[in-house]
């Protein structure tokens, strides 16, 4: 990670920090799917989910404080500064790794590389990567938009949308960890009523936008649902690859990370065709939600081939 921030540091030209950048993406989900894994085998098996939303609460506590701290720095001192301060940051997380991680992990069961293609051909697997991916993309389908949503339809200044978003954040953090409780004992059936509830705020917020008290009331519920599925999701894709396919975890964990970006991507294209029609950025809350009501349904239909098994 230090070296592919360095490279953007040193970057002559855009050609060359957008390689980088796609070289430091490669990356996050390789970290993502292990660390869930190792978070998951650190933990009594009833506290597998709780101990992946403290991890992955460190991810929504650092872009809540990364994004405007960066912001920050380089508009201050340049963006190289910025670079330089996030390769500093790989290195602390280096040495952290190396010095907390335990030495003695179990080593799962090894799989062969045919039997690791055989994630993409899981039923049950591809419909949880279904869920991930829908299901972000439908948050982002209003998350990307979130800003000129607040300032042209609601009517805050720019400077109180980035205090908001700051709560947003926060929100997401207890989201996260509020979900990882939940999701420890049955994540398929916790999924469902997570999906469902995110759904129905989505759909309200299309009602709240205009109203600069019930929007906020709106956004923080929304915020706290928006990645509430997260420890839920990658405990269950590590279930069914732990009962299914032994040894491909951190494979199926990966794609699963795969599949939260490809949501994104799909979520945020969604957003701008829908704000360049002419439906408009008002109409985005309601497509979103959308969305859920086919990750819900995908979610019942997961249910049952589960109570197949």
């Amino acid at each position: 990670m230090f070296f592919r921030n360095k490279i953007c540091d040193i970057a002559p030209g855009f050609i060359t920090l957008v390689l980088a950048r796609i070289l430091t993406g490669f990356a996050h989900g390789v970290y993502f799917s292990i660390g869930s894994t190792i978070a998951a085998s650190l933990v009594p098996e009833e506290k597998r989910a709780t101990a992946i939303s403290i991890m992955f609460a460190g991810l929504t506590l650092a872009i809540v404080t990364g994004v405007p701290l960066g912001t920050f720095i380089g508009q201050h001192f340049g963006w190289r500064a910025t670079f330089i301060g996030v390769s500093i940051l790989g290195i602390i997380g280096l040495a952290a790794s190396l010095l907390l991680v335990p030495n003695n992990l179990k080593n799962g069961k090894s799989a062969s590389l045919k039997s690791q293609f055989k994630v993409l051909g899981n039923k049950r697997l591809i419909f949880a990567f279904l869920m991930t991916a829908m299901g972000y993309g439908g948050t982002f389908v209003v998350f990307t938009y979130l800003s000129p949503i607040l300032q042209k339809i609601t009517g805050f200044q720019e400077s109180t949308v980035t205090f908001i978003l700051l709560i947003y954040g926060i929100a997401i953090a207890f989201g996260n960890l509020l979900g990882g409780k939940v999701a420890n004992k049955n994540p398929l059936k916790a999924l469902l009523w997570m999906f469902a509830a995110q759904g129905l705020v989505l759909f309200a917020f299309y009602f709240t936008v205009s109203s600069p008290v019930l929007s906020i009331i709106t956004l923080f519920l929304l915020g706290a649902l928006s990645f509430v599925s997260v420890p839920g999701l990658q405990l269950l894709v590590v279930q069914i690859a732990e009962k299914e396919l032994p040894g491909t975890e951190d494979v199926a964990s990966g794609i699963n990370i795969a599949a939260f970006n490809i949501g994104i991507a799909i979520g945020s294209y969604a957003g701008g065709i829908i704000v360049t029609s002419s439906l408009g950025l008002a109409s985005t809350p309601w497509i979103g939600a959308l969305f859920l009501v086919i990750t819900v349904l995908i979610t019942l239909y997961s249910i049952r081939l589960s109570k197949k098994d």
